[in-house]
């Protein structure tokens, strides 16, 4: 015979438990949308991706905090890329609120006078724009391959940065996606900017390049402040392998050191994943965007969210 005061006494033990459910979800748009980044607003949630067709910012909006997405079909939110650039080659945006009625977009794209991409600001009073481009870029790091992958942060004094990866892998040495003899940097820059989160102020400081375990690069970097630890997430290997993945890595102070995890926080075959990268987290670190590869040829990546757990300085999904 059953004894119900245990079962009782067990499952009120199990109920004062705290549990916290760590999921992966989608994909929540079910078509091309790489390097996604999330925007959270009192109006609504935004995801902006890179280019696809003739769109150069791709748009999508939820209505519940991020659960169910609607690509916005034909919405481009940066029109026009800047004079100094190309369209059709602009890559893995950023959006953030001034908090002045201004929103701030932080975009990548090809400069005709450096021949390399640049990251660049463009500016707008609604989040899904149309966004307006500064006119000169924030960075090329030109010698070094160029710069890619911006990404806004404001730190709790108020003080706004960018953070942002040197393509170093852009400049040759083979395989899939550049790089593969290991001879270029591929570093993570961190440049503070003025309160206007256009106009870059003093000079970029590296926070973090490739070790052995990246394979030929490190790039996608998204910074956020948790409990009092600087975390910066970021993808490692190549963007077109089943070896991307996302990573991340942890700091006492916003200029480092950082100490990457001892392992990544998502790989292909976590939850049937292929290939996950280019994560933008909420400023809370309660919840993230990123994309997985769905087809190799063309390549198509989907967005995905999951909701990450926290233990100390560890993240888990």
């Amino acid at each position: 015979m059953l004894d119900f005061s245990k079962i009782l006494v067990a499952l009120t033990s199990l109920a004062a438990i705290p549990m916290t459910w760590a999921t992966v979800n989608g994909p929540v748009i079910s078509s091309n949308f790489p390097d996604p980044a999330i925007l959270v607003t009192s109006g609504g949630t935004y995801a902006f991706a890179t280019m696809s067709g003739s769109i150069n910012i791709q748009v999508a909006t939820s209505s519940d905090g991020g659960v169910s997405w609607a690509l916005q079909s034909g919405v481009d939110a940066l029109p026009n890329v800047g004079s100094w650039a190309t369209a059709n080659s602009t890559w893995a945006p950023d959006v953030i609120d001034r908090g002045d009625g201004t929103f701030v977009m932080y975009y990548a794209a090809w400069s005709l006078s450096q021949g390399t991409h640049c990251v660049a600001a463009a500016t707008s009073t609604s989040p899904v724009g149309p966004y307006a481009p500064e006119a000169q870029p924030i960075a090329c790091q030109t010698a070094g391959g160029g710069a890619i992958d911006p990404a806004g942060y404001q730190d709790t004094n108020g003080t706004r940065y960018i953070v942002y990866k040197v393509d170093g892998s852009s400049l040759g040495g083979g395989g899939p996606c550049g790089n593969a003899n290991g001879e270029y940097s591929t570093p993570i820059m961190l440049q503070e900017m003025e309160a206007d989160g256009v106009t870059p102020t003093g000079d970029p400081v590296q926070i973090l390049d490739r070790g052995q375990s990246d394979g030929p690069l490190i790039e996608a970097p998204a910074l956020i402040l948790h409990n009092g630890t600087y975390v910066l997430f970021f993808s490692s290997n190549c963007y077109n392998t089943d070896l991307y993945d996302i990573s991340y890595a942890t700091a006492p102070s916003i200029s480092g050191p950082y100490t990457k995890a001892s392992s990544p926080l998502l790989v292909t075959g976590d939850d049937n994943l292929t290939a996950p990268g280019g994560a933008t987290p909420r400023p809370d670190g309660g919840f993230m965007v990123f994309h997985a590869t769905v087809n190799s040829n063309p390549l198509t990546r989907y967005m995905y969210t999951a909701t990450p757990t926290w233990n100390g300085t560890v993240v888990s999904v």
